[in-house]
């Protein structure tokens, strides 16, 4: 059971870290105030096999529809994605993510809707950024240095992933022995470095909670692993670059409540400080994060 005492000692222990301040910047006109109120990303999600019915889109014009709807519930940018991060989904070569994310990143942003876009693939990156993409959210490292470049050269934003392996569909286990923080704080140092190299100047870094890795398959382990890194995540601000998270859904322990799950990850979230919260449930979170700051 999660504790105060455990709250208490983890803030005891890393004090220094609780007072970092983080950068901050505009996104498609938007001036995101990371250090005083934190952001949300909705989901639209063009791939068949995102598990996540709310959020599947299977028409560009349902997808610019939960657009304009996760705009108007308080997103603060739409996170886009053309092909599911699960172990078993279909690969989509990048002409097929491109004719379904293209004109709905138009459309978006013609309505001056900041938009995100979910790829490893450098093709798919450098056409979401000319059709007008504001955010890479990028899941791989394996091109790292020449996403980074594309993202200069269009004075957008990047989410740094963490990714133990070339991309999200071919990752390693996890090691859970340790604390998992340094690990952490030493993948996004290098590649922050790396970005800063290429001309990136807008970063946000993920921790890759939502991805799928064999050996945290077990869910008590996976959802303890979790809750560790999110009430762990103002450590990571040190690093001067705002932290986000992919909210989970720990459906074993929710089941037919599965839909509170990113609600109540959310308050977790918060508590460790994270600066922008990518959820499929952007009226429910947006209410805890508006409830957590009444106090």
């Amino acid at each position: 059971m999660l504790t105060l005492e455990h709250l208490a000692g983890l803030l005891e222990k890393h004090r220094a870290a609780a007072a970092a301040c983080v950068q901050e910047f505009s996104l498609g006109g938007k001036k995101l105030n990371f250090n005083s109120r934190p952001a949300i990303m909705g989901v639209v999600n063009l791939s068949a096999d995102s598990w996540y019915r709310e959020s599947v889109c299977l028409s560009a014009a349902a997808a610019i529809q939960r657009g304009r709807v996760l705009a108007a519930q308080g997103a603060a940018l739409v996170d886009v994605g053309a092909e599911s991060t699960l172990a078993h989904a279909a690969r989509a070569d990048g002409a097929a993510q491109k004719s379904k994310l293209l004109p709905v990143i138009r459309a978006l942003r013609a309505e001056k809707i900041p938009v995100s876009v979910e790829t490893y693939s450098p093709a798919v990156a450098r056409a979401s950024l000319e059709a007008g993409a504001n955010v890479l959210n990028l899941t791989g490292t394996r091109a790292a240095a020449r996403i980074y470049r594309l993202v200069a050269a269009h004075d957008a934003a990047v989410i740094i992933c963490f990714v133990a392996g070339n991309n999200v569909r071919e990752v390693r286990d996890l090691d859970l022995q340790t604390d998992p923080m340094p690990g952490l704080r030493e993948f996004f140092a290098r590649q922050i470095d790396l970005a800063r190299r290429q001309g990136v100047e807008k970063i946000i870094l993920d921790p890759g909670l939502g991805f799928y890795y064999r050996n945290l398959q077990d869910s008590a382990v996976r959802v303890r692993h979790q809750m560790n890194v999110f009430l762990n995540t103002f450590r990571l601000r040190e690093l001067g670059y705002p932290v986000c998270h992919a909210l989970p859904h720990a459906f074993e322990y929710f089941r037919e409540e599965v839909r509170c799950a990113e609600p109540f990850f959310a308050v977790l979230a918060a508590l460790g400080k994270t600066d922008l919260f990518r959820t499929h449930e952007v009226p429910r979170v947006r209410a805890v994060l508006e409830a957590l700051q009444v106090f």
